[in-house]
Protein backbone atom coordinates (compact mmCIF):
# COMPACT_ATOMS: atom_id res chain seq x y z
CA UNK A 1 0.00 0.00 0.00
CA UNK A 2 1.23 3.30 -1.01
CA UNK A 3 0.83 6.67 0.86
CA UNK A 4 -1.84 9.14 0.06
CA UNK A 5 -1.77 10.87 -3.23
CA UNK A 6 -3.11 14.16 -3.84
CA UNK A 7 -6.93 13.80 -5.67
CA UNK A 8 -7.20 16.08 -8.82
CA UNK A 9 -9.14 18.97 -9.07
CA UNK A 10 -12.32 19.57 -6.79
CA UNK A 11 -14.99 22.33 -7.45
CA UNK A 12 -17.76 23.58 -4.91
CA UNK A 13 -20.86 24.53 -4.84
CA UNK A 14 -22.00 26.61 -1.46
CA UNK A 15 -25.10 24.84 0.26
CA UNK A 16 -25.43 28.13 2.60
CA UNK A 17 -25.80 28.17 6.31
CA UNK A 18 -26.08 25.36 8.69
CA UNK A 19 -25.20 24.87 12.64
CA UNK A 20 -21.58 24.01 12.92
CA UNK A 21 -21.45 20.48 13.53
CA UNK A 22 -19.53 19.95 17.36
CA UNK A 23 -16.89 17.62 18.71
CA UNK A 24 -19.04 14.64 18.65
CA UNK A 25 -20.37 13.54 15.13
CA UNK A 26 -24.31 14.03 14.79
CA UNK A 27 -26.86 12.45 13.08
CA UNK A 28 -27.29 12.49 9.15
CA UNK A 29 -28.52 15.86 8.14
CA UNK A 30 -27.10 15.89 4.40
CA UNK A 31 -27.09 13.38 1.52
CA UNK A 32 -25.70 13.56 -1.94
CA UNK A 33 -26.18 11.57 -5.07
CA UNK A 34 -25.30 10.94 -9.21
CA UNK A 35 -28.31 11.25 -11.01
CA UNK A 36 -27.10 11.11 -15.09
CA UNK A 37 -26.49 14.50 -15.64
CA UNK A 38 -27.08 16.03 -12.50
CA UNK A 39 -25.70 15.88 -8.54
CA UNK A 40 -28.62 16.25 -5.81
CA UNK A 41 -27.51 17.65 -2.65
CA UNK A 42 -30.34 16.60 0.11
CA UNK A 43 -29.92 19.97 3.15
CA UNK A 44 -30.32 19.81 6.19
CA UNK A 45 -33.72 21.44 6.05
CA UNK A 46 -35.50 19.59 3.75
CA UNK A 47 -34.27 21.34 0.47
CA UNK A 48 -33.20 19.14 -2.19
CA UNK A 49 -30.97 21.26 -4.66
CA UNK A 50 -29.89 19.91 -7.90
CA UNK A 51 -27.22 21.00 -10.65
CA UNK A 52 -25.56 20.34 -13.36
CA UNK A 53 -22.83 17.71 -12.83
CA UNK A 54 -20.33 19.62 -15.42
CA UNK A 55 -21.04 23.42 -14.89
CA UNK A 56 -22.42 22.93 -11.71
CA UNK A 57 -25.27 25.56 -12.69
CA UNK A 58 -28.49 25.05 -10.39
CA UNK A 59 -31.17 23.37 -12.02
CA UNK A 60 -33.95 23.34 -9.82
CA UNK A 61 -34.31 23.47 -5.92
CA UNK A 62 -37.56 21.80 -4.01
CA UNK A 63 -39.17 21.44 -0.21
CA UNK A 64 -39.22 17.72 0.09
CA UNK A 65 -41.32 16.54 3.44
CA UNK A 66 -38.65 15.70 5.98
CA UNK A 67 -35.05 15.76 5.93
CA UNK A 68 -33.50 14.08 2.91
CA UNK A 69 -31.52 10.93 4.86
CA UNK A 70 -31.22 8.66 1.58
CA UNK A 71 -31.00 9.14 -2.12
CA UNK A 72 -31.18 6.35 -5.11
CA UNK A 73 -32.55 6.50 -8.73
CA UNK A 74 -34.96 3.86 -10.09
CA UNK A 75 -35.70 3.66 -14.20
CA UNK A 76 -36.11 7.49 -14.81
CA UNK A 77 -36.65 8.40 -11.11
CA UNK A 78 -34.87 10.42 -8.33
CA UNK A 79 -36.27 8.60 -5.32
CA UNK A 80 -35.64 10.28 -1.82
CA UNK A 81 -36.41 8.73 1.72
CA UNK A 82 -36.57 10.80 4.67
CA UNK A 83 -36.42 10.98 8.37
CA UNK A 84 -39.78 12.97 9.54
CA UNK A 85 -42.88 12.96 10.69
CA UNK A 86 -43.80 11.23 7.32
CA UNK A 87 -41.23 9.17 6.77
CA UNK A 88 -41.83 9.98 3.15
CA UNK A 89 -40.56 8.43 0.46
CA UNK A 90 -40.77 10.74 -2.52
CA UNK A 91 -40.29 9.78 -6.30
CA UNK A 92 -39.17 12.83 -8.27
CA UNK A 93 -38.43 13.74 -12.30
CA UNK A 94 -35.12 14.04 -12.21
CA UNK A 95 -35.29 16.79 -14.46
CA UNK A 96 -37.93 18.95 -13.53
CA UNK A 97 -38.49 18.03 -10.03
CA UNK A 98 -41.95 17.09 -10.64
CA UNK A 99 -42.90 15.04 -7.61
CA UNK A 100 -44.56 11.54 -9.58
CA UNK A 101 -45.25 9.61 -6.61
CA UNK A 102 -45.05 9.10 -2.75
CA UNK A 103 -45.65 7.19 0.22
CA UNK A 104 -45.75 7.70 3.91
CA UNK A 105 -44.40 5.06 5.81
CA UNK A 106 -45.82 6.13 8.62
CA UNK A 107 -49.02 4.86 7.85
CA UNK A 108 -47.00 1.53 8.65
CA UNK A 109 -44.22 1.92 11.69
CA UNK A 110 -46.86 4.58 13.13
CA UNK A 111 -46.70 8.05 13.46
CA UNK A 112 -44.07 10.10 16.05
CA UNK A 113 -44.87 9.45 20.02
CA UNK A 114 -43.19 12.89 20.12
CA UNK A 115 -41.75 15.71 18.67
CA UNK A 116 -37.65 14.69 19.53
CA UNK A 117 -35.72 13.78 16.28
CA UNK A 118 -35.35 9.94 16.96
CA UNK A 119 -39.09 9.29 17.55
CA UNK A 120 -39.57 10.62 13.62
CA UNK A 121 -39.88 7.86 11.53
CA UNK A 122 -36.42 6.84 9.60
CA UNK A 123 -36.17 5.18 6.05
CA UNK A 124 -32.79 4.03 6.78
CA UNK A 125 -31.75 2.53 3.43
CA UNK A 126 -32.57 2.04 -0.38
CA UNK A 127 -31.49 -0.48 -2.79
CA UNK A 128 -32.98 -0.12 -6.18
CA UNK A 129 -33.27 -2.98 -9.26
CA UNK A 130 -33.68 -1.13 -12.28
CA UNK A 131 -33.71 -4.43 -14.03
CA UNK A 132 -36.93 -5.35 -12.51
CA UNK A 133 -37.79 -1.58 -11.92
CA UNK A 134 -38.46 -2.53 -8.18
CA UNK A 135 -37.20 -0.36 -4.90
CA UNK A 136 -36.50 -1.56 -1.67
CA UNK A 137 -36.74 0.10 1.35
CA UNK A 138 -36.26 0.03 5.20
CA UNK A 139 -38.32 2.42 7.60
CA UNK A 140 -38.51 2.52 11.41
CA UNK A 141 -39.96 4.00 14.03
CA UNK A 142 -38.90 4.34 17.88
CA UNK A 143 -40.37 5.16 21.13
CA UNK A 144 -39.70 4.51 24.93
CA UNK A 145 -42.80 2.85 26.59
CA UNK A 146 -42.59 2.45 30.53
CA UNK A 147 -39.30 2.39 30.28
CA UNK A 148 -38.39 0.21 27.56
CA UNK A 149 -37.33 1.14 24.43
CA UNK A 150 -39.00 -0.19 21.21
CA UNK A 151 -38.88 -0.05 17.67
CA UNK A 152 -41.41 -0.75 14.60
CA UNK A 153 -40.11 -1.38 11.39
CA UNK A 154 -41.28 -1.98 7.75
CA UNK A 155 -39.11 -3.69 4.43
CA UNK A 156 -40.67 -2.40 1.64
CA UNK A 157 -40.70 -4.01 -2.01
CA UNK A 158 -42.08 -0.64 -4.12
CA UNK A 159 -42.77 -1.24 -8.31
CA UNK A 160 -41.70 2.50 -10.05
CA UNK A 161 -45.01 3.58 -10.49
CA UNK A 162 -45.33 3.90 -6.70
CA UNK A 163 -47.22 0.73 -5.71
CA UNK A 164 -46.01 -1.71 -2.79
CA UNK A 165 -45.44 -5.28 -4.25
CA UNK A 166 -45.15 -6.23 -0.10
CA UNK A 167 -44.14 -5.76 3.19
CA UNK A 168 -42.03 -7.34 5.99
CA UNK A 169 -42.38 -6.38 9.40
CA UNK A 170 -41.03 -6.71 12.84
CA UNK A 171 -40.87 -5.01 16.28
CA UNK A 172 -36.79 -4.84 15.67
CA UNK A 173 -34.50 -1.68 14.17
CA UNK A 174 -32.81 -1.94 11.11
CA UNK A 175 -29.96 -0.72 9.47
CA UNK A 176 -29.30 -1.73 6.48
CA UNK A 177 -30.21 -3.49 2.87
CA UNK A 178 -28.12 -5.50 0.19
CA UNK A 179 -29.42 -6.76 -2.95
CA UNK A 180 -27.51 -9.50 -4.55
CA UNK A 181 -26.21 -9.31 -8.68
CA UNK A 182 -28.89 -11.30 -9.79
CA UNK A 183 -31.83 -9.01 -8.07
CA UNK A 184 -32.80 -12.20 -6.02
CA UNK A 185 -31.60 -12.14 -2.44
CA UNK A 186 -32.38 -9.23 0.07
CA UNK A 187 -30.13 -8.76 2.80
CA UNK A 188 -31.65 -6.89 5.55
CA UNK A 189 -29.66 -6.27 8.77
CA UNK A 190 -30.84 -5.08 12.25
CA UNK A 191 -28.92 -3.68 14.33
CA UNK A 192 -31.71 -3.53 17.62
CA UNK A 193 -33.57 -6.59 18.64
CA UNK A 194 -35.05 -6.16 21.98
CA UNK A 195 -38.33 -7.51 21.03
CA UNK A 196 -39.84 -10.64 19.60
CA UNK A 197 -37.93 -10.68 16.37
CA UNK A 198 -34.42 -11.56 17.65
CA UNK A 199 -32.13 -12.05 14.73
CA UNK A 200 -29.84 -9.75 13.33
CA UNK A 201 -29.86 -10.92 9.55
CA UNK A 202 -32.86 -11.92 7.75
CA UNK A 203 -32.24 -12.89 3.57
CA UNK A 204 -35.55 -12.24 2.16
CA UNK A 205 -36.70 -13.67 -1.17
CA UNK A 206 -36.88 -10.65 -3.23
CA UNK A 207 -39.24 -11.12 -5.52
CA UNK A 208 -42.01 -12.30 -2.56
CA UNK A 209 -40.99 -10.84 0.33
CA UNK A 210 -40.77 -13.86 2.62
CA UNK A 211 -37.86 -15.43 4.60
CA UNK A 212 -35.10 -17.62 3.46
CA UNK A 213 -32.96 -18.21 6.02
CA UNK A 214 -31.50 -15.82 9.16
CA UNK A 215 -28.51 -15.38 10.87
CA UNK A 216 -27.38 -13.97 14.21
CA UNK A 217 -23.79 -13.28 15.91
CA UNK A 218 -25.66 -14.80 18.92
CA UNK A 219 -24.43 -12.09 21.37
CA UNK A 220 -26.30 -11.10 24.35
CA UNK A 221 -28.01 -7.98 24.51
CA UNK A 222 -30.03 -5.95 21.88
CA UNK A 223 -26.75 -5.30 19.43
CA UNK A 224 -26.41 -7.66 16.63
CA UNK A 225 -25.75 -6.45 13.09
CA UNK A 226 -24.34 -3.23 11.36
CA UNK A 227 -23.88 -3.26 7.96
CA UNK A 228 -24.37 -5.51 5.19
CA UNK A 229 -22.86 -6.83 1.34
CA UNK A 230 -23.04 -9.46 -0.88
CA UNK A 231 -19.98 -10.44 -3.09
CA UNK A 232 -21.23 -13.13 -5.56
CA UNK A 233 -22.98 -15.94 -3.63
CA UNK A 234 -21.06 -14.46 -0.33
CA UNK A 235 -22.84 -12.09 1.70
CA UNK A 236 -20.12 -10.34 4.27
CA UNK A 237 -21.91 -9.44 7.72
CA UNK A 238 -20.33 -6.29 10.25
CA UNK A 239 -21.31 -7.47 13.38
CA UNK A 240 -22.04 -4.80 16.38
CA UNK A 241 -22.70 -7.67 19.31
CA UNK A 242 -19.15 -8.71 19.07
CA UNK A 243 -17.58 -6.21 17.01
CA UNK A 244 -16.62 -9.17 14.32
CA UNK A 245 -16.67 -9.19 10.64
CA UNK A 246 -18.21 -12.40 8.86
CA UNK A 247 -18.50 -13.50 5.57
CA UNK A 248 -21.66 -15.91 5.39
CA UNK A 249 -22.32 -18.57 2.24
CA UNK A 250 -24.99 -18.90 0.35
CA UNK A 251 -27.68 -20.26 2.91
CA UNK A 252 -25.63 -18.34 5.83
CA UNK A 253 -22.79 -20.80 7.00
CA UNK A 254 -20.27 -18.94 8.46
CA UNK A 255 -16.97 -18.99 5.63
CA UNK A 256 -15.11 -16.92 7.96
CA UNK A 257 -14.82 -14.58 10.53
CA UNK A 258 -12.22 -11.72 11.93
CA UNK A 259 -12.00 -9.78 15.07
CA UNK A 260 -12.30 -5.73 14.02
CA UNK A 261 -12.67 -4.17 17.22
CA UNK A 262 -13.43 -6.23 19.93
CA UNK A 263 -13.01 -5.81 23.38
CA UNK A 264 -9.40 -4.53 24.45
CA UNK A 265 -7.95 -3.33 28.05
CA UNK A 266 -5.69 -0.48 28.07
CA UNK A 267 -4.42 0.21 31.43
CA UNK A 268 -7.69 -0.67 33.68
CA UNK A 269 -10.10 0.41 30.91
CA UNK A 270 -11.78 -2.27 28.74
CA UNK A 271 -12.25 -0.57 24.96
CA UNK A 272 -14.21 -1.66 21.79
CA UNK A 273 -15.49 0.00 18.39
CA UNK A 274 -18.58 -1.05 16.43
CA UNK A 275 -18.31 -1.95 12.84
CA UNK A 276 -20.33 0.66 10.95
CA UNK A 277 -19.87 -0.81 7.08
CA UNK A 278 -19.08 -3.65 4.81
CA UNK A 279 -18.79 -3.91 1.30
CA UNK A 280 -17.94 -7.05 -0.63
CA UNK A 281 -16.83 -8.45 -3.54
CA UNK A 282 -15.81 -11.84 -5.29
CA UNK A 283 -12.22 -11.38 -4.32
CA UNK A 284 -12.27 -8.50 -1.61
CA UNK A 285 -14.10 -7.29 1.72
CA UNK A 286 -13.61 -4.03 3.10
CA UNK A 287 -15.03 -3.56 6.85
CA UNK A 288 -15.06 0.01 8.52
CA UNK A 289 -15.42 0.92 12.50
CA UNK A 290 -16.12 3.53 14.12
CA UNK A 291 -15.88 5.23 17.64
CA UNK A 292 -14.06 4.16 20.72
CA UNK A 293 -16.78 3.04 23.36
CA UNK A 294 -15.45 1.82 27.40
CA UNK A 295 -17.51 -1.03 28.48
CA UNK A 296 -18.53 0.61 31.75
CA UNK A 297 -18.57 3.90 31.24
CA UNK A 298 -19.03 6.68 28.15
CA UNK A 299 -15.63 8.68 28.77
CA UNK A 300 -12.51 7.05 27.71
CA UNK A 301 -8.98 7.91 28.45
CA UNK A 302 -7.57 5.94 25.85
CA UNK A 303 -8.42 4.48 22.08
CA UNK A 304 -9.08 1.38 20.94
CA UNK A 305 -6.28 0.77 18.52
CA UNK A 306 -8.99 -0.52 15.69
CA UNK A 307 -11.33 2.46 15.86
CA UNK A 308 -11.62 4.59 12.63
CA UNK A 309 -9.84 1.68 10.75
CA UNK A 310 -10.35 0.44 6.97
CA UNK A 311 -9.50 -2.98 7.05
CA UNK A 312 -9.90 -5.35 3.71
CA UNK A 313 -9.49 -9.17 3.91
CA UNK A 314 -9.49 -11.46 0.75
CA UNK A 315 -11.80 -14.14 -0.60
CA UNK A 316 -10.16 -16.51 2.11
CA UNK A 317 -10.08 -14.21 5.29
CA UNK A 318 -6.60 -12.95 4.96
CA UNK A 319 -5.81 -9.37 5.72
CA UNK A 320 -4.84 -7.50 2.65
CA UNK A 321 -4.27 -4.02 3.82
CA UNK A 322 -5.30 -1.78 5.88
CA UNK A 323 -5.48 2.26 6.50
CA UNK A 324 -6.23 4.43 9.18
CA UNK A 325 -9.38 7.14 8.20
CA UNK A 326 -8.54 10.00 10.92
CA UNK A 327 -12.79 9.89 12.22
CA UNK A 328 -15.58 8.93 12.07
CA UNK A 329 -17.12 7.60 8.77
CA UNK A 330 -21.17 8.27 8.07
CA UNK A 331 -21.04 6.05 5.22
CA UNK A 332 -19.11 4.28 2.53
CA UNK A 333 -19.52 4.22 -1.18
CA UNK A 334 -17.56 2.39 -3.84
CA UNK A 335 -16.98 1.66 -7.72
CA UNK A 336 -16.07 -1.44 -9.31
CA UNK A 337 -12.50 -0.49 -7.93
CA UNK A 338 -12.80 2.04 -5.61
CA UNK A 339 -13.73 2.62 -1.85
CA UNK A 340 -14.65 6.17 -1.14
CA UNK A 341 -14.72 7.34 2.42
CA UNK A 342 -15.97 10.46 4.09
CA UNK A 343 -14.02 10.85 7.24
CA UNK A 344 -16.24 13.34 9.46
CA UNK A 345 -15.09 14.06 13.60
CA UNK A 346 -12.75 12.32 15.35
CA UNK A 347 -13.91 14.02 18.91
CA UNK A 348 -11.30 12.79 21.19
CA UNK A 349 -8.22 14.12 19.18
CA UNK A 350 -10.47 16.55 17.23
CA UNK A 351 -7.78 17.46 14.77
CA UNK A 352 -8.81 19.34 11.32
CA UNK A 353 -6.18 17.87 9.39
CA UNK A 354 -7.85 14.58 9.28
CA UNK A 355 -10.94 16.54 7.67
CA UNK A 356 -11.08 14.42 4.42
CA UNK A 357 -12.21 12.38 1.69
CA UNK A 358 -10.17 9.35 0.86
CA UNK A 359 -10.33 6.93 -2.18
CA UNK A 360 -8.58 3.66 -1.92
CA UNK A 361 -8.27 0.99 -4.71
CA UNK A 362 -9.46 -2.21 -3.30
CA UNK A 363 -7.11 -4.28 -4.52
CA UNK A 364 -3.86 -2.78 -3.33
CA UNK A 365 -5.22 0.03 -0.99
CA UNK A 366 -3.51 3.05 -3.01
CA UNK A 367 -4.79 6.24 -1.40
CA UNK A 368 -5.79 9.70 -2.47
CA UNK A 369 -6.91 12.02 -0.19
CA UNK A 370 -8.52 15.36 -0.62
CA UNK A 371 -8.21 17.27 2.74
CA UNK A 372 -11.62 19.62 4.04
CA UNK A 373 -11.69 22.43 7.01
CA UNK A 374 -14.62 21.48 7.69
CA UNK A 375 -16.20 17.54 7.94
CA UNK A 376 -17.22 15.29 5.62
CA UNK A 377 -20.43 13.87 5.98
CA UNK A 378 -21.57 12.15 2.69
CA UNK A 379 -20.54 10.71 -0.48
CA UNK A 380 -21.52 9.41 -3.51
CA UNK A 381 -19.11 8.00 -6.61
CA UNK A 382 -19.77 6.73 -9.97
CA UNK A 383 -16.98 5.39 -12.67
CA UNK A 384 -16.60 9.19 -13.77
CA UNK A 385 -17.34 11.40 -10.38
CA UNK A 386 -17.45 12.16 -6.77
CA UNK A 387 -19.67 14.40 -5.00
CA UNK A 388 -19.31 14.99 -1.88
CA UNK A 389 -20.99 17.05 1.17
CA UNK A 390 -18.85 19.33 3.70
CA UNK A 391 -20.34 20.40 6.98
CA UNK A 392 -18.77 23.28 9.41
CA UNK A 393 -17.41 22.07 12.58
CA UNK A 394 -16.80 23.70 15.77
CA UNK A 395 -14.71 21.95 18.60
CA UNK A 396 -15.06 22.22 22.68
CA UNK A 397 -11.62 23.21 22.71
CA UNK A 398 -11.37 26.49 20.84
CA UNK A 399 -14.88 27.13 19.77
CA UNK A 400 -13.25 27.99 16.25
CA UNK A 401 -15.68 27.05 13.43
CA UNK A 402 -13.79 25.18 10.60
CA UNK A 403 -15.25 24.63 7.23
CA UNK A 404 -19.02 25.52 5.29
CA UNK A 405 -21.68 23.83 4.19
CA UNK A 406 -20.59 23.05 0.43
CA UNK A 407 -21.20 19.94 -2.48
CA UNK A 408 -18.00 19.45 -3.29
CA UNK A 409 -17.26 17.68 -7.08
CA UNK A 410 -14.24 16.13 -8.88
CA UNK A 411 -13.83 13.91 -12.29
CA UNK A 412 -12.65 10.41 -12.30
CA UNK A 413 -11.53 10.33 -16.06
Amino acid sequence: MTGPQRASEWRRVALGDVEPARSRHMWTRSSVHIDGDHLVAGRWDGTIVAVDRESLDRRWDVDHPGRPARMDSLEDLLVVASRGERGAIVAYDPESSETRWSYDTASDVGSPASDRLFALPYVVALETDDDRGVLYAAARRYERVDGSRRWRSTIYAITADGSVRWRYETDASPIALALDADGERLAVGYNRCPGDHDVGLVVLDAASGHPRWNWDPGTAGDRRVGDVSFGGDHLAVSSHGDKRGYLLGPTGEERWRVDLATETEIDGETLYAYPTHVHARTDRVAFVTGNTYATDRRETEHRHPNEHRLATFDSDGAMRWEASLGGFAHELASTDERLVVPSAQNFRVRDPDTHAVRRFGLSNGEETRERFDGVATAVAASDATIAAIEEPVVYHDDGRVCGAYALWTTSLE
